[in-house]
């Protein structure tokens, strides 16, 4: 193995953890809710307000030069955050993180013609087996009610995969800016709403929490990952992130999750893994044979 083929297999592997990283960050979401009473709506634009803020100290000059991709990721990535709030809204918590992370079904579709990444029959399989034990997970709380809510929902799950192609498509540039308009995007179209009421002095410490911790800092990672990962991988590892919520409320509270959802939990966190393993071990195989 080579120097560039040495370093194209550790960029690879710090990738995929920096992508497990940024799903942990994206989990603690339904912790720092509870600390918030204020509407939804207000909620998503407050946070991405801080997020914006958070995200413009990092960068220092971030370089705004309004190309398709750049545009086409804050879009997409405005859409997302709005849409998820609206279809939590509308429909069950479950649904809405369900159909958000189909979000590997259309970038495997599409990544061909966005990002020239194609799908293999290991991703399909991947793909397969996440939604299965995603729908084992929420099994209990899936309702076929409330479709707008579930429309909604499957928006998000589509602007999502847009996020990833979006940024994937910058791999040479810098991505960041993407979230960095969307999130000032997010934060202006909200502003009507937080006008409602003004939350307390508890729920500015939430919202700080999940404008850095939770989102802000979650996606500066998540913008260096995509570079050395393909968008279905940056869709797919990501979707521990869900799973991870009632382990955080195990912790916390000590609420012992159902037998369905610890299955389910089982298939998607296996099947994870054992795809990211798969591609890490192939790149070190194929760069041996190679030299």
């Amino acid at each position: 193995m080579d120097l560039c083929e040495e370093q194209l297999h550790n960029s690879k592997k710090k990738a995929t953890v920096y992508l497990v990283i940024s799903a942990l960050l994206w989990s603690l979401g339904g912790v720092f809710i509870k600390l918030i009473d204020w509407n939804p709506i207000a909620i998503a634009s407050m946070r991405s307000a801080i997020s914006a803020a958070f995200i413009w100290i990092v960068i220092k000059k971030p370089k705004i030069n309004w190309s398709k991709a750049q545009i086409f990721g804050a879009l997409s990535y405005a859409t997302t955050v709005i849409t998820f709030v609206v279809a939590n809204k509308m429909t069950t918590g479950a649904n809405a993180i369900l159909l958000q992370y189909t979000a590997p079904i259309y970038v495997a579709l599409f990544g061909v013609f966005f990002v020239k990444e194609r799908t293999t029959k290991v991703d399909w399989l991947t793909i397969t087996a996440v939604f299965i034990g995603m729908i084992l997970f929420f099994i209990g709380d899936l309702d076929t009610r409330n479709m707008w809510g579930n429309f909604w929902a499957i928006i998000s799950g589509i602007s999502f995969a847009g996020v990833a192609l979006a940024l994937r498509m910058q791999k040479d540039a810098s991505p960041l800016e993407s979230v960095l308009l969307g999130n000032i995007l997010t934060a202006i179209i909200g502003i009507p709403f937080m006008f409602e009421s003004m939350p307390t002095t508890l729920s500015w410490v939430g919202l700080l929490l999940m404008g850095t911790i939770q989102l802000g800092l979650p996606y500066i990672i998540y913008a260096k990952a995509i570079k050395s990962v393909s968008a279905l991988e940056a869709t797919l590892i990501p979707v521990i992130e869900p799973i991870m919520n009632p382990i955080w409320i195990f912790l916390i509270v000590g609420e012992v999750p159902g037998k369905w959802a610890l299955v389910g939990g089982i298939i998607v966190l296996g099947a994870v893994t054992a795809r990211s393993l798969f591609t890490i071990n192939y790149i070190k195989k194929h760069a041996v044979e190679e030299s």
